[in-house]
């Protein structure tokens, strides 16, 4: 398992941006269209990501602060087995409790999200090899069916 990705709220997502990329070397990943969110990537092969989170968006209680740790899809499929026996309840990525990882189109990726005893975020996450698809939210069943390997 690795670290993915850290999310920063930031007072100017447009400024934090061309800092990011301009002096830290990041690179650019995507824009929410739909909320004040800017994602980046840190290093080569989408191995990591820093989310900056404008003054715009709504945090939510479900999104406040987190971290994701990467790992393959067989990994995350396993994980969420064990957090199930753990009776640990785990979400997808708009916060409704279920069992199955879901899948963010535009990365693409699957992950499943749960607290710790802090109320913290922890993501695990599985970058997926599929071609994207921006207009994809929803459970990897689902993705699978749309895109068969």
């Amino acid at each position: 398992m690795n670290l993915y990705e850290a999310h920063l709220p930031v007072a100017d997502v447009e400024r934090s941006r061309e800092f990011y990329e301009g002096v830290v070397g990041l690179t650019f990943a995507y824009r929410d269209p739909k909320r004040d969110i800017v994602f980046l990537y840190i290093g080569e092969d989408r191995g990591s990501m820093l989310g900056l989170w404008g003054p715009e968006t709504e945090y939510g209680e479900f999104h406040r602060m987190h971290f994701a740790i990467a790992m393959t899809l067989a990994e995350l499929t396993a994980e969420a087995e064990r957090l199930k026996q753990l009776k640990i309840a785990t979400h997808d990525f708009n916060g409704n409790e279920t069992s199955e990882p879901s899948v963010i189109g535009w990365m693409p990726s699957a992950q499943l999200y749960f607290h710790d005893p802090d109320g913290h975020l922890v993501e695990f996450i599985a970058l997926l090899d599929d071609p994207p698809d921006a207009s994809f939210i929803g459970p990897l069943s689902l993705w699978k069916q749309r895109h068969p390997t």
